[in-house]
């Protein structure tokens, strides 16, 4: 059985090398100091060719000579793998759950404090100074006029007269306030702008406001016993509030549920996730500079801080591999490059309680750029040659079915 190998055979499997039998022998070192193929684009270099690289340089090369890895490991390593991702979607998921349920229960909430005002307003109107029927005048031209300027926005293309833009930074608010919620946004969608017979959220707004006073006009017309009207209301407002303290422990056992698949999947309190890995739908990171790529398991936001999770589903060592911490590394400049923001530290994950910080400073950033650039050295000058004297490695080695230079 092969061991130590299968986190980054996983990963290889997920990842197809499309360079396979690619000639590069006429790449040139550029500026920055990476190889550049005759198109001057940075030959690719993957965070998993890193960790075999480190690993043994030749698991690398027969990487990219085809030859797959093989074991008990490789296969129980991707179905772990699998199993971490839907558990990872199942906390999503509920997280989702609990904030659409609160979001329903604040609006219910709304709904109970809407109608004791109203109540109120009905058993105290006085009739002497503020004549339920004027008040109901005013009431009604302030409905109407609000239908005329709902009307109005949603017919003229304002925003554009008015030279009204949205910068990216406020789109990404908004994309980010609508997925944290959990609902797709119906009015003012992401990258509205307005226009022609076009409605956004002020124009939603100018129109629940045109129906919400000019109901309360009628009420005050049509209402003749009003100490009967806010009665009923006051009792419908109760009804309300029994409604919402059913929604409340709804949210509550939303809570709870989250919380159970949060511990589940060895997440702190506060923690979000904002990626997690999958052979589908995830896309590659890509950086355009050194030609790295590859995709982290999760990225989960701590503190504001995007921070890449690699998870390691073999044998815990006793300390973190080499190959596992440039694997990481890489995910970590990956983010960078990806947010323009620097994370402080990647997490590495050995099952749920073995738990690693593999920060990013200098001294890390120096190691990754050089480790990218020997491995594009050898696949333009080739001659990977092993790097280790240990029959332990090579016994483990989920490749050493292929090679020739094995130890054991």
């Amino acid at each position: 059985m092969f061991l130590m190998n299968e986190g980054e055979e996983i990963k290889s499997m997920l990842t197809s090398d499309d360079n396979m039998g690619v000639d590069f022998s006429d790449a040139k070192i550029g500026p920055a100091g990476y190889y550049l193929d005759n198109t001057e684009t940075p030959l690719p270099v993957s965070a998993s060719d890193l960790e075999r690289f480190m690993y043994c340089p030749l698991s690398w090369k027969l990487s990219k000579e085809g030859a797959s890895g093989k074991g008990d490991a490789v296969e129980g390593g991707v179905e772990k793998h699998k199993e971490i991702h839907d558990e990872m979607n199942d906390f999503q998921k509920a997280l989702i759950r609990m904030r659409r349920s609160l979001l329903v229960w604040s609006w219910w909430f709304g709904i109970i404090i809407a109608f004791t005002i109203d109540a109120f307003a009905f058993l105290y109107i006085d009739d002497v100074v503020n004549s339920p029927i004027e008040f109901a005048k005013i009431l009604s031209m302030w409905s109407v006029s609000c239908l005329i300027a709902s009307i109005l926005s949603i017919a003229l293309p304002w925003r554009n007269w008015l030279g009204f833009e949205r910068t990216m930074n406020e789109i990404r608010e908004i994309k980010k306030r609508f997925e944290s919620l959990g609902l797709e946004p119906t009015w003012s969608p992401i990258g509205f702008l307005g226009g022609w017979f076009s409605a956004g959220k002020t124009e939603a707004g100018l129109l629940l406001a045109t129906i919400v006073i000019g109901v309360h006009s009628i009420a005050l017309v049509a209402a003749e016993d009003r100490s009967q009207a806010g009665f009923l209301l006051v009792v419908i407002a109760f009804i309300w509030t029994f409604l919402a303290t059913w929604q409340l422990q709804h949210s509550l056992r939303a809570e709870n549920q989250m919380i159970a698949s949060r511990e589940k999947v060895g997440l702190e309190e506060g923690t979000e996730l904002l990626y997690s890995d999958d052979d589908e739908s995830s896309d590659l990171l890509m950086d355009n500079v050194s030609g790295l790529r590859g995709r982290p398991d999760q990225i989960v936001i701590i503190d504001s801080e995007f921070i890449p999770v690699e998870q390691k589903t073999g044998k815990v060592p006793k300390k973190p591999h080499q190959s596992h911490r440039l694997q990481l590394l890489a995910y970590i400049s990956l983010v960078e490059s990806s947010t323009t923001k620097s994370p402080p530290y990647g997490v590495l994950r050995y099952g749920n309680e073995d738990i690693h910080q593999v920060y990013w400073d200098e001294h890390a950033k120096e190691d990754l750029r050089k480790s990218i650039i020997e491995v594009q050295r050898l696949m333009v000058e080739g001659g990977a040659k092993r790097n280790h004297d240990r029959e332990g490695k090579c016994r483990s080695c989920s490749r050493r079915y292929a090679c020739s230079e094995s130890l054991v």
